[in-house]
């Protein structure tokens, strides 16, 4: 689809829905485009309004009303930044309006809500980005030609690992956090489908199968050692249309940080893609290693190329298809199974909870494309696995 172009020149009105938390690295883009000419924050949704000190300067429009906000301001681009289950129907009160969209990940709770939103998204003639920032990566493409040039042979399976730390108030910061459901609503907010969702989109990109028909066949193994109704350690197994594999693993109870990352794993070969930091490490037989660091395209800065001149956008809400199928693998899946105490340990001082030894169990579920009952973890129940047509309805 390719929408209406706009003036060069122009800044484009925004208005942003969800300020505060994550939205705050939104307000710091705009503020970035602004200063480009590309973009004008127009207005700002949130149920509480920001006061000046918060915002840090003369604040805009504000309305707790999304709908009559972009009718007010005229707003050409909603960015949209609050609770997952609400997404759908905003980025739908933008598009019945005409307003273009640049909707944060996850994109929906559900593969139901995710059809509505797309099929609606797409009724309406307008844009739709889906703010997977990785998929923006210029290591992407470049990935992909080292791939197809044959630079690590025959791709065998593609892993993904997350080993990240939270405290236990990352679970308590809003009504939705750690939570399958609220108030009867699907909120699906676990490692794989929030926090650490751009190792699987980004993971499935390099495996060429981003579309929702992709997907064969997934496993899924959730399980939590925090006191929470989601996963805060997870492993997903992906089989693709085209017969490959897809291997993700995360945790929220590291025993230390450590940077996410993609593995292609080739038959003579392997390409290491940390995407935070948009690093690839290319591993070959008879070649030393060669370390790369690429450029980033942002997001919203693609969105606005795309209305001006063209530019095809990067993350269309077909192109995450075969992740919401994961999502809905996922909120499917048996409630995630509290891990045993003895399993997991309370850092003092530092109030969060760490499951010893998951450290290296992310990284060999990467590195072997297994699942963390396959590697023996004492605490991983057999997987749960799902028909290899996964059901959407």
């Amino acid at each position: 689809m390719t929408a209406p172009r706009t003036a060069p020149g122009t800044p484009l009105p925004v208005v942003l829905a969800g300020a505060r938390g994550h939205g705050r690295w939104h307000v710091a883009n705009i503020r970035r485009l602004e200063a480009e000419g590309l973009v004008r924050l127009a207005g700002i949704c949130e149920l509480t309004p920001l006061t000046e000190d918060e915002f840090g300067g003369e604040l805009p429009e504000q309305s707790a009303d999304f709908g009559a906000l972009l009718d007010s301001t005229g707003a050409r681009i909603a960015v949209i930044c609050t609770p997952i289950p609400t997404h759908t129907d905003l980025a739908l009160a933008a598009a019945e309006r005409g307003v273009h969209i640049l909707l944060e990940k996850p994109p929906a709770p559900s593969y139901a809500e995710y059809r509505r939103m797309a099929d609606g998204v797409a009724a309406a003639k307008v844009a739709c980005q889906i703010g997977f920032q990785s998929l923006g990566s210029h290591a992407v493409p470049a990935i992909r030609e080292l791939v197809a040039e044959g630079a690590v042979g025959r791709v065998v399976g593609i892993g993904g690992a997350g080993a990240w730390v939270r405290p236990e108030e990352y679970f308590r910061r809003a009504p939705w956090a750690g939570r399958r459901r609220l108030n009867g609503v699907d909120v699906v907010d676990g490692a794989l489908t929030n926090p650490l969702a751009h190792a699987v989109a980004t993971a499935l990109a390099l495996a060429g199968s981003t579309r929702a028909e992709d997907v064969a066949g997934i496993e899924t193994e959730l399980l939590r050692a925090n006191d929470i109704e989601s996963d805060d350690t997870s492993c997903v197994r992906i089989t693709t249309a085209r017969g490959g594999s897809v291997t993700v693993a995360a945790t929220l109870c590291a025993e230390r940080a450590d940077e996410p990352y993609v593995l292609v794993h080739g038959t003579t070969g392997r390409i290491t893609f940390w995407y935070k930091q948009d690093r690839v490490l290319l591993q070959r037989a008879d070649h030393g290693p060669e370390e790369m660091r690429f450029d980033r395209t942002d997001l919203l800065e693609n969105l606005v190329a795309h209305l001006t001149d063209g530019t095809p956008l990067l993350v269309t809400p077909d192109g995450t298809g075969a992740f919401m199928r994961v999502v809905e693998a996922i909120r499917r899946a048996p409630d995630p199974a509290p891990l045993p105490e003895g399993a997991w340990r309370h850092v003092p001082g530092e109030n969060r909870r760490v499951v010893p030894g998951v450290d290296g169990l992310v990284a060999a579920a990467a590195d072997t494309l297994s699942l963390y009952s396959e590697l023996g973890a004492s605490w991983a129940l057999p997987a749960h696995h799902l028909p290899k047509e996964v059901s959407t309805r």
